[in-house]
């Protein structure tokens, strides 16, 4: 948990101070103050690791000696209670080596203060505390007139704002947080103050060691006291009432390790016997719950908050999915329907089956839909129905742009979830039973926010309608409220991608749906679309001239570039406005003072706003084209069509409009996208970044931030999926909660392995048997195996990618036309349907009968139910049920719960690289064991049918490029020499290690 510490103060002789004496202090150095007539020194300080001075635009030459900049600093101001600079202090991560946390703070006082106007005096402090513990901070002096080629002008008055303090704060936090996430490093910071975040303890200052302030006391050394006296009343305050750190450790992430818990109470604590005191208290804690092992073997915790606001969440949203009030009249869906047609728009198959599921009584409905898969278009046919039917519809979403863009879609008027909560805390516009609340992007809805909005509409007795991707952009704020209401609850997936105009494109939206990132780069790259340069630098300007070079082809196109930091947008923004004036495109520059500083603007340029304004009825994130601007005002054509007039001294909140970070693209539709992928990205952002177009994208990368594909697959395939307390829940004391983790998420299947090795009575059986690993057009069962034992799965195809109808082309095309119905008991329903259906077929196996035709059909039909309401579902359920085949009895039974996250499980295994790689390194070791024992007893006959199952998961990598490349890394534990396959493929090498030479003779391609 990294620490948050931001200030602000100013250094004026009020105070008896000199900038001088403080500069020479921050820097370590000897300065003569030329005022005073003194020598202030200070080079004896230890713990100064970086200083500089850095000068704006125009700024001259010599005011870049520390000791010339602030003597002229003292000389220019006259008054005896002048201000005579700016200090800002922030804390570094500790996680951040030294010259990560240099450049972190050089790039951010770059550019919120140089890029200004001001002078900064940067001094990077890496103060070692009492605890043995790195102290990183960064003391910033700044000016605080505006400064030409001959020296300072007059005061920037602009500068002293309140709201630029804040803006400061909240910007040191987001660049934090993105370099964090750059470096992989798991940690977050917040900006906003403990009362804000609802936190019970008092705001404390960063301060450095006291023994180092030397003969500068005074208020410096009052800092010190103030800061340990906070220090000690927070620690007493925890002790006292321990639940408050919990409540502020889980308001980021809904459970938490040990180490934490340490970093937390550290921070708000003055020494290490209260240390240990608080930590004491905070372990004791009744409102401290502990879940078990995670899948590294960490002790995880929550609050009991935390546990009471997802138990209240899943009681509001069973009250709501068991609520039928608000059934949409057939007449009325029936005319929505006539009325969508009439425009032009057809709802079939997946979107139909999604209007049916909505508009249906039930209270509660969730919508599970890819990337530009049409939702919105559907929920404008479901809101003319719903009015029809005399019901008041609403929508919400967590981000401005994100309202917008459902608002535009559907035609349902949104706003955003705080601005609505907002309205309720003042009594205004609250819920009834005949309003139906549509929120989009549920997924980046936290748990706690998603308890409050459900808890009111199920009081109020309204229908929500939750629609979203879980794979998308995560939550801010703890949990996945909006995962595990589709996994408790079901719903309908729509998996028909509209927004691509190319199939294969659509295939690759679908692939990066379902985390298969590789697959999806791979498809753009075969079609010219990914491209590779030295560096950074140099993808960055082949980007902007590619899309510079689409723009002039197509100028009645829409784009965006997109890329994942604000740094990033930032010199894409001006490498593309360059591009513009080049080609005489831009009006005259108008220098316009923004909320980011000083921007030039022209008619012709492309402009976001960032900031929510309803009295402009604009969104953060909404894009516009510049048509007139002056130093008061600018007028702005939006995308939708709209002139928007303004006054910058009313609303400064805008900056360039060519490129964006990807979190701001959520919702967003172009003709062509332009991604330059960088370290900081992961699987749920490549999604995002990567399915904005209609026609085409390009992705851009340095090989000095990806040394090869390998490398920039792995990293845009990351999972930071957040958890929720539901996921580490102990459901019998007598099973191992570290296993119980393990197998819901697929991250270790060592143990499992074991369990089936030693619950085997034949060597021969392996943990793969049942899981089709045979090469095309190869029967298993004809393969010769000792004593080879019948299972309940034999004869039935339950691991193909698709049931059988799926497969049948005039049966898919039928669905499409006329989808099946969804049962009211969604997932939940499905699974125990399939679960019933394959008893019947095991309990017929067990008397020696061979499974009747319409027990084959049921279970054809279960499929199908399953895989429309979660694509591949039979496919997951039925590993799962291989793996635990006592779910079978339990879900058919109507006890599902199981079943459901067993199925999850699997789904995760078969979308992540690093958790498939895990499975396929267990089962290779187990096989090459067996056939090691099998050869020992002389059994060569089973020695060759565990080669012929080595051979087939070696052909199957030909199938997998994402996972051939993650193993390539894991070579020794396949039995490979670390370099042995360089130059060719992993396929070929494991089969070449096959013992005994079967795998050259087993179809094994060269």
């Amino acid at each position: 948990m990294a620490i948050y510490h931001f200030s602000v103060q100013v250094i004026g002789r009020a105070q008896g101070r000199s900038a001088v004496a403080a500069a020479a202090y921050r820097a370590g150095e000897r300065l003569h103050d030329e005022r005073l007539d003194r020598d202030h020194d200070f080079h004896a300080k230890s713990g100064v690791e970086h200083s500089e001075i850095m000068l704006p635009d125009g700024a001259p030459e010599r005011l870049a000696d520390r000791e010339t900049l602030w003597n002229e600093v003292e000389a220019t101001e006259k008054r005896k209670d002048a201000q005579l600079a700016r200090e800002v202090e922030f804390s570094i991560p500790r996680e951040m080596n030294q010259q990560q946390g240099i450049a972190l703070a050089r790039d951010f006082v770059s550019q919120e203060f140089v890029e200004r106007g001001m002078i900064a005096d940067l001094n990077v402090h890496w103060d070692i505390g009492a605890d043995g513990q790195p102290k990183p901070h960064a003391h910033v002096m700044l000016t605080m007139r505006g400064v030409g080629k001959d020296g300072f002008g007059a005061k920037e008055r602009d500068w002293n704002r309140t709201e630029l303090v804040e803006q400061w704060r909240e910007r040191w936090a987001d660049h934090v947080n993105t370099r964090l996430a750059e470096l992989d490093i798991d940690a977050r910071i917040d900006h906003r103050s403990l009362e804000a975040q609802g936190i019970g303890l008092e705001p404390q200052d960063k301060i450095g060691p006291a023994a180092q302030r030397m003969g500068e006391r005074g208020l410096e050394s009052e800092c010190i006291e103030n800061h340990r006296a906070t220090a000690q009343r927070n620690g007493e305050r925890i002790i006292a009432e321990p639940r408050i750190a919990l409540d502020a450790i889980t308001h980021h992430q809904a459970t938490f390790t040990r180490r934490d818990m340490a970093m937390f109470v550290h921070r708000h604590t003055d020494g290490k016997e209260q240390f240990d005191r608080v930590m004491s208290a905070v372990r004791a804690s009744p409102d401290l719950i502990a879940l078990g092992k995670d899948g590294r073997g960490d002790d995880r915790f929550t609050s009991r908050e935390m546990i009471e606001t997802e138990q209240r969440l899943q009681r509001a949203s069973e009250l709501m999915a068991e609520r039928e009030r608000h059934r949409v009249d057939e007449k009325a869906r029936e005319a929505a329907l006539t009325s969508a047609d009439g425009r032009g728009l057809e709802l079939t198959g997946e979107q139909r089956a999604a209007f049916e599921h909505v508009t249906a009584e039930r209270g509660l409905s969730v919508v599970v839909g890819y990337a530009g898969t049409g939702k919105s278009a559907m929920l404008g046919v479901a809101r003319e129905a719903w009015e029809r039917s005399g019901f008041e519809v609403r929508g919400a979403a967590l981000s401005g742009i994100a309202a917008e863009g459902l608002e535009n879609g559907s035609g349902i008027a949104s706003r955003t979830i705080a601005s609505m909560e907002h309205g309720w805390s003042q009594g205004r516009d609250l819920l009834t039973s005949r309003d139906v609340l549509v929120i989009d992007e549920a997924g980046m809805v936290g748990t706690r926010q998603m308890e409050r909005v459900l808890s009111h509409a199920a009081d109020a007795g309204a229908k929500v309608v939750l629609v979203g991707d879980p794979q998308q952009l995560q939550a801010i704020e703890a949990g996945a409220a909006f995962r595990a209401i589709h996994e408790r609850h079901g719903g309908v997936e729509i998996t028909e991608v509209r927004r691509q105009n190319e199939g294969w494109q659509q295939d690759a939206t679908r692939h990066l749906a379902t985390g298969r990132t590789g697959e999806a780069i791979r498809a753009y790259a075969n079609h010219g679309m990914v491209h590779a340069a030295d560096t950074r630098e140099q993808a960055r300007s082949e980007l902007v001239e590619r899309w510079d070079r689409e723009r002039t082809a197509a100028p009645d196109q829409t784009r965006i570039i997109l890329t994942h930091t604000n740094d990033e947008v930032r010199e894409l923004n001006e490498a593309a406005r360059d591009r513009m004036r080049a080609a005489d495109e831009l009006g005259d520059d108008i220098r316009v003072k923004t909320e980011r500083g000083a921007r030039a603007f022209a008619s012709g340029d492309r402009i976001m706003f960032l900031r929510n304004e309803r009295s402009l009825e604009v969104k953060n994130g909404t894009l516009g084209t510049v048509e007139n601007v002056n130093q008061q005002g600018m007028t702005v054509r939006t995308d939708d069509g709209r002139s928007v007039a303004f006054d910058t001294k009313d609303y400064a909140h805008v900056d360039h409009g060519y490129a964006a970070t990807i979190h701001k693209a959520q919702g967003m539709s172009v003709d062509r996208s332009h991604m330059l992928a960088t370290p900081g990205m992961d699987r749920h952002g490549s999604y995002v970044g990567m399915t904005r177009h209609r026609e085409g994208m390009a992705l851009h990368y340095g090989r000095d931030d990806f040394k090869d594909d390998a490398r920039l697959v792995r990293t845009l395939s990351r999972e930071r999926t957040k958890d929720m307390v539901s996921d580490y829940r102990q459901v019998e004391p007598a099973r191992d909660p570290a296993r119980q983790f393990a197998e819901r998420h697929g991250i270790s299947f060592g143990e499992r392995v074991m369990e089936i090795a030693r619950a085997g009575a034949e060597k021969a059986r392996g943990i793969f048997d049942g899981l089709r690993l045979s090469l095309p057009g190869q029967d298993r069962e004809a393969a010769p195996a000792p004593e080879p034992r019948r299972g309940m799965f034999d004869g039935l195809d339950l691991s193909g990618a698709m049931p059988k109808a799926e497969r049948d082309p005039a049966r898919q095309q039928q669905r499409e036309h006329d989808p099946q119905p969804i049962r009211a008991g969604g997932l939940r329903g499905a699974v125990e349907r399939y679960a019933k259906a394959l008893d019947a077929i095991r309990q017929t196996r067990a008397q020696g009968i061979d499974p009747m035709p319409h027990q084959r059909e049921a279970l054809d039909r279960a499929g199908q139910a399953l895989d429309a309401i979660r694509p591949q579902g039979s496919t997951d359920l039925g590993s799962a049920f291989r793996g635990e085949p006592e779910l079978i009895r339990e879900a058919a039974q109507g006890s599902s719960h199981d079943a459901v996250r067993a199925m999850q499980a699997e789904a995760e295994i078969r979308i992540d690289p690093l958790q498939r790689a895990d499975r396929f390194v267990e089962g290779w070791q187990q096989l090459r064991e067996q056939h090691a024992e099998l050869v020992r007893d002389g059994n060569f006959r089973g020695a060759k049918t565990t080669a012929q199952h080595m051979a087939d998961m070696a052909k199957s990598l030909e199938r997998d490029a994402q996972l051939e490349s993650v193993l390539g890394l894991r070579s020794r534990e396949l039995g490979l020499e670390i370099g042995e396959s360089m130059g060719r493929s992993l396929s070929r090498d494991l089969a070449d290690s096959i013992p005994f030479d079967h795998g050259r003779s087993l179809g094994i391609s060269h």
